[in-house]
């Protein structure tokens, strides 16, 4: 491509050197940059791309897109200006990229909680449906059937355009996609086509990047604001921001309910640890899922499958045959009749979700023991909330390490501590050691008991001080068991 073809009709502010030079290719990190590259200097949270745009010349770059000219800019270089690259991005990597999203239909997933599951789910269901597709998720991306390791919730725009333009180009139909607040907010969808949008709830969370509670519901609805007129939006009417999201979208809007009147009308008729006999729209069926909050994600699912022009009967029989996403109300039964759940729960919310659900099921019969903790170098106010609804809603609280990052798991501990009473530390045991937690938890379940592991669920690792040592808690409960 020529950067002239790569650029047109964006808003340059200063073009100095050649704009017919050849582009053979698009980074935003320096240390990828090969000869003919186009280098976009992004002003990051933790590093400023300027900084690098020596080095991405010396590797051999042939144009810079940068916010800021240089004092004597290199006459073999050409320099684009622009008044944000973070916001340009997107677009000259979706342009690079073939336009991608052009050849597929995209959808969306947007929330504090049940991402993964809704988009995992979808992608299950539509390869059951016969068709190829594509997953972004946190737990792993896939090209049809291909798994390739997921970094972020929501990739650079770089990556992200370049494994979409892979995904069209391998004949994948659909692509399910989490979209999380940072990736809005910092415009890494920018230049990309949704077919649809889901809303699924708005709890506390990500307070560390976006400062207030409002900030980040601004980043979720700016996903919903940004969708055209030929999209659908299906959006959650239980939680009290599912209508604010759709506010000003142009697309069209269809909701999904367990309590209200709505397109996609869900109830709970059964459930137990094997699953749940739950009405939709008049219909029932058996799915093999636990839980309100995974009642509601099923109705996201059904619903988009519907506006994707599916027969509702055939999408109620594909969703009886799919089964939990890895880490998320994981269920693991020990022979000495106690049940364990491994669920990916780090918010207050999603907390409340999977200690009711156990309840619902429990129906009064056994204890239930949780074993939570939190993460380093992530939002602190979040962390007596967590431990508070864990205890209120616990038989025995054993508080522990999650990934400390650069934190002490100490301090992190003590801020949790922080939230509970005299009367539920009683009932709380502090083990640091993650593993040690679990194997206590398992010697003090009795028959019927559940235990809870939150926060990690599909994680095979503990961050500590940079450094990721192997943890399963799904294989240390099964040691453990």
């Amino acid at each position: 491509m020529i950067l002239e073809e790569l650029i047109k009709g964006t808003d340059t502010l200063e073009i100095s050197g050649c704009p017919d030079a050849d582009v053979c290719g698009i980074e935003i990190d320096s240390r990828k940059i090969g000869k003919g590259y186009v280098f976009v200097a992004i002003r990051g949270t933790v590093q400023d791309g300027h900084q690098y745009i020596g080095k991405a010349i010396q590797s051999g770059a042939s144009a810079i897109v940068c916010e800021e000219m240089p004092e004597t800019p290199d006459p073999t270089v050409t320099f684009v200006r622009y008044n944000s690259t973070e916001a340009v991005a997107g677009l000259l990597a979706t342009r690079f990229y073939g336009n991608p999203t052009s050849k597929i239909t995209l959808v969306g997933v947007t929330g504090t909680n049940g991402k993964t599951t809704i988009a995992t789910l979808l992608y299950g269901m539509f390869r059951k449906f016969g068709y190829k597709c594509g997953l972004i998720s946190t737990v792993c991306n896939y090209i049809d059937g291909e798994p390739m390791e997921a970094d972020h919730t929501t990739p650079d725009p770089i990556t992200l355009n370049r494994l979409l333009g892979r995904m069209a180009d391998e004949g994948c139909k659909y692509v399910f996609m989490e979209c999380s607040s940072h990736a809005i907010a910092q415009k890494r969808i920018g230049g990309l086509r949704y077919a649809g949008g889901i809303f699924t709830n708005l709890t506390r969370d990500h307070l560390d990047y976006h400062g207030t509670v409002e900030n980040y519901l601004k980043a979720k609805k700016a996903f919903f604001d940004g969708l055209d007129r030929n999209a659908f939006v299906v959006t959650n009417i239980d939680d009290r921001n599912g209508l604010v999201m759709t506010q000003n979208t142009k697309a069209r809007v269809t909701s999904y309910s367990l309590r209200s009147m709505c397109d996609f009308k869900g109830k709970i008729l059964e459930s137990g640890f094997d699953g749940m006999l739950i009405d939709i729209n008049g219909r029932e069926v058996f799915l093999r899922f636990i839980g309100r909050f995974n009642a509601s994600n099923l109705l996201a699912v059904y619903g988009t499958a519907c506006n994707l022009g599916k027969d509702p009967m055939e999408v109620l029989q594909v969703m009886s045959t799919l089964v939990p996403v890895n880490g998320r109300f994981d269920a693991l039964h020990s022979e000495r009749g106690f049940t364990a759940i491994v669920d990916y729960a780090h918010t207050p919310d999603a907390l409340v979700n999977v200690l009711d659900s156990i309840h619902e099921v429990m129906n009064g019969k056994g204890r239930v023991i949780t074993v939570v903790g939190a993460g380093g170098n992530r939002d602190k106010g979040k962390r007596p909330i967590m431990a508070l609804e864990s205890a209120s809603r616990s038989d025995k609280l054993i508080i522990t390490s999650d990934n400390p990052r650069f934190e002490e798991p100490q301090d992190i501990i003590n801020d949790m501590l922080a939230g509970l009473s005299p009367v539920e530390m009683k009932k709380t045991l502090v083990i640091a050691d993650r593993r040690e937690a679990i194997r206590t938890a398992c010697m003090l379940a009795d028959k019927d008991d559940v235990i809870l592991v939150a926060g990690k669920g599909h994680e095979t690792y503990q961050d500590v001080k940079g450094v990721k040592y192997h943890f399963d808690d799904k294989e240390v409960l099964g040691e453990c068991m």
